[in-house]
């Protein structure tokens, strides 16, 4: 399971924040890339490839002083109603941009223009038969989206999903789904994936985008409240159901979906606002700097108590030290 070396080298914590729509902006970025996590944001948060190109400059500006900042990344929408993918497309080749990360197709000319000036790719998936494509397209890594992930989002379980992706590639593999806490991230390590993708425990940090009572829903809310619906973009995603009622749509009975168009996508999502099953593990409105530091300190923790126990199972006064096996190392 190799991550490849421009993240293992720049990342403190083996945890991507994931693009959030309407949400990761330039301080997200910064913030998380400076605190040594790998910080994203979708392309099309910016209206105009113009715009786009501003954010990417400002980041870079941002980020030179912290010679030892990770990476940042940048999610492409690879999708025939996207009519901006070409022009985005360039301004991330003109950028070096370190990670790609392509949702809704795996397009190989993508990933040849990134590899081209030696960035990477990731590309997200719900199924195996999805993976398989990213894979046949090159692909550097896969983001196995799992039940309970913010937005676009998938019904099967992580312990699944990422062994039948594990069957077909031998490259870098994040879990996304709910995870929230630095013993998540160990624990995502231990079913078979080298990162965590986290979304929703960010959404709730100080310098999202989002609006305050968007914040404080997800404060109030806990995984039942989570409503899985293709109703409001045409892509089944996770949407908080007090939001949905708000915007007119009944949580238990949403309408029949429509295609995806993503050039109309931003209307509904600022209507109606997305959060993972995470929710319930969510008390607090950090800042993006104190919850890297937090989620430090609870990995290094578990880590350190999965240590003991292994310790305990291979020492004398195990009845079976054999048993001790399915605790990997990392």
């Amino acid at each position: 399971m190799p991550t490849p070396l421009l993240l293992r080298e720049h990342l403190s914590l083996p945890a991507i924040v994931a693009p959030m729509f309407l949400a990761s902006g330039p301080d997200l970025v910064v913030e998380t890339c400076r605190n040594g996590l790998l910080g994203t944001f979708p392309a099309l948060n910016l209206r105009t490839t113009e715009h786009f190109a501003g954010w990417m400059e400002e980041i870079e500006e941002r980020l030179t002083p912290h010679r030892h900042a990770a990476p940042f990344g940048v999610n492409l929408i690879v999708h025939r109603s996207n009519t901006r993918l070409a022009a985005d497309l360039r301004q991330i080749e003109a950028h070096h941009v370190p990670v790609v990360i392509t949702s809704l197709g795996a397009v190989r000319e993508v990933v040849e223009t990134v590899h081209g000036y030696g960035g990477l790719v990731l590309h997200d998936v719900i199924s195996r038969r999805h993976a398989e494509k990213a894979v046949s397209a090159g692909v550097d890594g896969i983001v196995a989206v799992c039940a309970g992930a913010g937005g676009h989002a998938g019904l099967l379980s992580p312990f699944a999903l990422v062994p039948e992706i594990r069957q077909v590639f031998d490259g870098m593999i994040a879990l996304a789904g709910a995870l929230s806490t630095g013993a998540h991230i160990a624990a995502a390590q231990l079913i078979g994936a080298d990162l965590a993708y986290i979304g929703t425990r960010f959404l709730a940090t100080q310098e999202t985008m989002i609006a305050a009572g968007h914040k404080a829903m997800i404060l109030d809310s806990r995984a039942e409240h989570i409503v899985h619906t293709a109703a409001v973009s045409g892509v089944p995603a996770n949407f908080l159901g007090p939001s949905l009622s708000a915007a007119g749509i009944d949580p238990a009975h949403p309408p029949s979906p429509g295609g995806l168009d993503v050039g109309s996508e931003a209307k509904a999502w600022r209507d109606v606002w997305s959060a993972g099953q995470g929710v319930g593990s969510i008390g607090d409105l950090p800042t993006a700097g104190d919850l890297c530091r937090r989620l430090h300190a609870e990995y290094v923790a578990a880590r350190a108590s999965l240590g003991a126990t292994e310790a305990i199972m291979s020492g004398p006064e195990c009845p079976d030290r054999a048993s001790a096996a399915y605790l990997p190392a990392m």
